[in-house]
């Protein structure tokens, strides 16, 4: 095992990182686009990619049920059955809202793995009128589901933040 992999966190492995990593440049890439820095995607269970989102909440045209989180997971329910998704992973640039956490609940997606906590990201958007986070982890959401949903993050924060930094000033 190498120093690399034994330093992660349990249930967490090196494909973990790289898919988070996918979701922070993604995340890069909606800013880029003119939108909130944000980004998901769905994962099978061998780690190929089923679904990417980034965000398109922002105003004026944009729909603010649109978060990445809940698009991808919406889009991965279009292509796999339930059973399927139960084994697949919603991973996030940012920790789900609980709008988001409940749709990965409803799309029986059985594991959520983020970088930036909501608590973290709080701090980088302040009273930001754009994104009124609410301090509700994921966690607390799914605990109150009749069926599990594990939740890794958060992780990489400081690499998901960058992304965020000058954005809500």
């Amino acid at each position: 095992m190498s120093t690399l992999t034994a330093e992660l966190p349990q249930g967490v492995n090196q494909n973990d990182l790289e898919l988070l990593r996918e979701t922070i440049r993604l995340s890069e890439s909606s800013r880029q686009a003119g939108r909130h820095p944000f980004a998901a995607l769905v994962a099978d269970r061998d780690g190929r990619i089923v679904a990417t989102a980034g965000n398109n909440s922002m105003p004026p045209e944009g729909d603010p049920t649109q978060h990445a989180e809940l698009v991808a997971a919406a889009k991965a329910a279009k292509l796999l059955p339930s059973e399927h998704l139960a084994e697949c992973t919603l991973y996030s640039s940012a920790e789900p809202c609980c709008m988001c956490a409940g749709a990965v609940y409803w799309c029986n997606i059985g594991r959520v793995v983020y970088a930036l906590a909501e608590h973290s990201l709080l701090e980088l958007t302040g009273g930001h009128e754009e994104n009124p986070t609410f301090s509700l982890p994921c966690r607390e959401v799914f605990v109150r589901g009749q069926r599990q949903v594990k939740v890794h993050g958060p992780m990489l924060e400081s690499e998901a933040a960058a992304s965020h930094h000058g954005f809500w000033d």
